[in-house]
């Protein structure tokens, strides 16, 4: 009994520094620059990074010249086709939590705690958009043409394809949503958050250089102007 009671207390104490380096590792690697020198061409591509207060995304157009995701997100796979729109909002996250926490009144202690425990089940979760402007939860970023086809060819290698090729539609949330099933697994050190800075990071664009939390990556694009 004494000796399970010793490794209840230590699994605790471990629990607790974890509780307490965490926070300050995420804030601390997030304000290490990475590709510092880069700066936004003065021509170029323009995307959005966009917060809703926990989750951090990008915001691409449906379709240019260089990405056209019509063979892999269709107005048939919402629940309302006419939903579909000229942009698209990218996430990427834990399959259990995404289903289960459609609103953040939703959440429970026990599927946050899964999910920072890691899963191999993972979800891409696209939003359609009318053409954006710019916001302090939607940050404008232009990119060259080359860092725009590697942000786009990242994103679309998070999706896990049937043997014919095509996605696979996984629910959503209301009409102008879906999940794709994705590759990938999620843990404390791959959030949702570090998907969309990794992205950005491997693509040459500045930003820190582990960016768990969505202020980690939101602190390195500028609010538009009032």
């Amino acid at each position: 009994m004494k000796r399970a009671l010793r490794n209840i207390g230590r699994f605790l104490a471990i629990l607790a520094l974890i509780a307490l380096f965490y926070p300050v590792a995420g804030i601390g690697g997030s304000l290490i620059p990475v590709n510092n020198d880069w700066r936004e061409p003065e021509t170029g591509i323009t995307l959005y990074v966009h917060d809703n207060g926990i989750h951090t995304g990008l915001v691409l157009p449906r379709r240019n010249e260089i990405a056209d995701w019509s063979d892999l997100i269709r107005p048939e796979h919402l629940s309302d086709p006419r939903y579909a729109s000229d942009h698209l909002l990218f996430g990427w996250g834990d399959r259990q939590f995404y289903l289960e926490t459609p609103t953040w009144g939703d959440l429970r202690l026990s599927t946050a705690f899964a999910a920072l425990f890691g899963s191999e089940a993972s979800l891409v979760h696209v939003d359609h958009i009318a053409a954006p402007n710019a916001a302090e939860d939607l940050r404008a970023i232009r990119v060259t043409a080359d860092q725009y086809r590697e942000i786009a060819g990242a994103i679309r290698a998070q999706f896990a394809l049937d043997e014919s090729g095509a996605s696979q539609p996984a629910g959503s949330y209301g009409p102008a949503d879906t999940f794709y099933a994705a590759h990938g697994r999620y843990t404390a050190f791959r959030t949702c958050n570090e998907w969309t800075g990794a992205i950005l990071r491997d693509s040459g664009i500045r930003i820190g250089a582990w960016t768990p939390f969505n202020s980690g990556v939101m602190r390195w694009f500028n609010a538009p102007a009032l």
